[in-house]
C-alpha cells in the first residue's frame, strides 16, 4: 500500500508519550484536500486524537492540532480539513495558501475521487512554490479493499509522475495513519524547516494566574490610596 511505515520509528514520538522536550516548537500548516466523503475529516481526527467517528460533510473548513516530537525539534501541526463539496471550491484556496504540507485524499473504492484528486493537484500547483510544500497522495479507506476501484499501482504511478509521496491508509482502522503523520513530520522538517523563511517558531501563550498576589489585576489602580 504505497509506502509502508514501521510502527513508531526511532527519533519520533507522538504527543502523550514520555519524552525530553526539545527547545524549539515549530508551526506546520497541514491542509487536507479531496472530494466530499473520502474521509478527510476522519483522517484529521485520527491525526489529532487517534479516534474515529462518523462525520457529516465539513462546512467550509475545520481546524485541529497535533504535536509530533522528532529527535531535536517539536512540530505543532495545525490541521485544516477543507470541505469537498463543489459549492465550497472557490473559497478552499484561502485555506491552503501558505501550507507547508498538503494531503490529496481519495477513496480507493471510488474512481471518480481519484480523478478529482488530480484536479485538486492542478489547483494546488498554481498556489505553491516547488520545494516549499510537501505534497502527499493518500488513498484512504484501505478497509474497503474488496471494493477497490483504484489500484495501488495507479496511485503510485500518479505520485511518481508528479513527484509526490504516496501511501494508502484506513481512517476507520487507523492503519498507517500515525506512521504517515510521522513520515510527513520528518519530510517537512527536512525539506521546509531549514529553509530561510521556512517553519516559524510557535510559543504557547502562558495562562495568567489571577489568584497569585503579584498577578496583573486589570481593575487595580496604579496609585496607592490612603496613608
Amino acid at each position: 500500500m504505497g509506502e509502508t511505515f514501521q510502527r513508531v520509528p526511532g527519533g519520533a514520538q507522538l504527543h502523550g508519550v514520555t519524552f525530553t522536550k526539545p527547545v524549539r516548537t515549530l508551526r506546520v500548516k497541514m491542509v487536507l484536500l479531496g472530494s466530499s466523503g473520502v474521509g478527510k475529516s476522519s483522517l484529521a481526527l485520527r491525526f489529532s486524537k487517534d479516534e474515529f467517528r462518523s462525520a457529516s460533510p465539513t462546512v467550509g473548513c475545520a481546524y485541529l492540532t497535533r504535536v509530533v516530537h522528532l529527535s531535536n525539534v517539536t512540530l505543532r501541526f495545525e490541521i485544516w480539513d477543507t470541505a469537498g463539496q463543489e459549492k465550497y471550491h472557490s473559497v478552499t484556496p484561502l485555506y491552503y495558501r501558505g501550507a507547508h504540507t498538503a494531503l490529496l485524499v481519495y477513496d480507493i473504492s471510488k474512481k471518480e475521487t481519484f480523478i478529482r484528486a488530480q484536479m485538486w493537484l492542478k489547483e494546488l500547483e498554481k498556489q505553491y512554490i516547488p520545494g516549499s510544500t510537501v505534497i502527499w497522495l493518500v488513498g484512504n479507506k484501505g478497509d474497503l479493499a474488496q471494493d477497490r476501484q483504484v489500484s495501488v499501482q495507479e496511485g503510485q504511478a500518479l505520485a511518481t509522475d508528479r513527484g509526490l509521496s504516496f501511501t494508502e491508509t484506513s481512517a476507520l482502522s487507523g492503519d498507517q495513519v500515525s506512521e504517515l503523520l510521522i513520515a510527513i513530520a520528518h519530510r517537512v522538517y527536512e525539506c521546509v524547516g531549514e529553509q530561510q523563511g521556512g517553519l516559524s517558531e510557535w510559543q504557547e501563550t502562558p495562562l495568567m494566574d489571577l489568584h497569585h498576589r503579584d498577578a496583573f489585576n486589570p481593575f487595580a489602580s496604579c496609585c496607592k490610596v490612603g496613608p
